[in-house]
């Protein structure tokens, strides 16, 4: 099989699908993308399903050139891409053939880009998967959760469309203006002093550049948070807080297990917005209620076809 051949892979390109879902209980990260709203946009300007592999590539400085006649479809950070030295619209499909040359540059707003390929790249699964969990040495193009190298071959298929096609301008994200992040309330936020809750959603907060894909931490004045003497399994989105006072937003390549008091759990929708963040970008969060945080969320999937 043929494919995209790699010349400079980036500082972090992964591999990732719809995530590797059913194995928490024996300690495995679902993982996949940081940003389901690009991703998903990403396959649905080429008719891929939900969930069909495509690469996330953060900061960019990516270098692919093609051995077929594809298209191809990049969604996310403003990342300056070019085909054969020709700039490329944002949030866009587009056609590419045999020994064209993508270039991506460094990321001007937003962490992270997402290029899909008509009928997605191919690699091994690894529990049913081929998300890149480095961490766990599962997925990728080896199945041994290894990022992108240069002269690695991103295998797909030949594919013809009619036209180039773009996302609607309202739906492509403003990744320069601070978020305003919801929270659903829950865990142990009924132990959390009130004042503590109060003072969660009224103080603005910073990204730490410590910030991964397994965790986004928050800098500010510490919170005080009760004690808990045992562990329970957590999710992705869940918002703890450790003895330091600063929250820790886990993300898809979080642990299973958890001791950290939980004040709620970020909104589906808005982890999307919190993964394009770059490091000390200012950030604040209100409440949203479960009830309109699941019809949103439904809405989504129903939208871009997940079952």
């Amino acid at each position: 099989m043929s494919g995209l051949r790699v010349i400079k892979p980036g500082p972090l390109s992964l591999v990732q699908d719809g995530g590797r879902r059913g194995w928490q209980h024996l300690g495995v990260s679902p993982a996949g993308p940081l940003d389901w709203h690009a991703a998903a946009w990403a396959n649905r300007l080429l008719d891929n399903p939900w969930g069909t592999p495509l690469l996330e590539i953060a900061l960019g400085y990516v270098e692919l050139e093609s051995q077929l006649d594809t298209w191809l479809a990049l969604t996310g950070a403003e990342v300056a891409p070019t085909l054969d030295e020709r700039p490329l619209p944002r949030w866009s499909r587009f056609a590419v053939r045999a020994g064209q040359r993508l270039r991506l540059g460094y990321a001007r707003s937003g962490q992270r880009a997402y290029l899909a390929v008509a009928g997605g790249f191919w690699a091994p699964p690894a529990l049913g998967s081929v998300s890149t969990q480095l961490r766990e040495g599962l997925g990728g193009l080896s199945g041994q959760g290894e990022a992108l190298r240069a002269g690695d071959l991103l295998p797909c298929l030949p594919a013809r469309f009619e036209r180039a096609l773009s996302v609607p301008w309202a739906y492509q994200p403003d990744y320069r203006a601070a978020p305003l992040l919801r929270v659903i309330g829950g865990g142990d936020a009924p132990r959390f002093e009130a004042e503590q809750l109060q003072a969660f959603f009224a103080r603005t907060w910073q990204l730490s550049p410590q910030s991964d894909r397994m965790g986004a931490r928050l800098l500010g004045e510490a919170l005080r948070a009760p004690a808990r003497q045992w562990s329970q399994g957590v999710a992705r989105g869940a918002i703890q807080v450790p003895a330091d006072g600063q929250p820790i937003i886990l993300q898809a390549d979080h642990q299973t297990m958890g001791g950290y008091p939980i004040l709620g759990w970020l909104h589906p929708l808005d982890q999307s917005r919190l993964a394009q963040c770059p490091p000390r970008h200012p950030l604040r969060f209100s409440p949203v209620g479960l009830a309109d945080a699941q019809a949103e969320l439904r809405e989504f999937y129903r939208f871009f076809g997940r079952t």
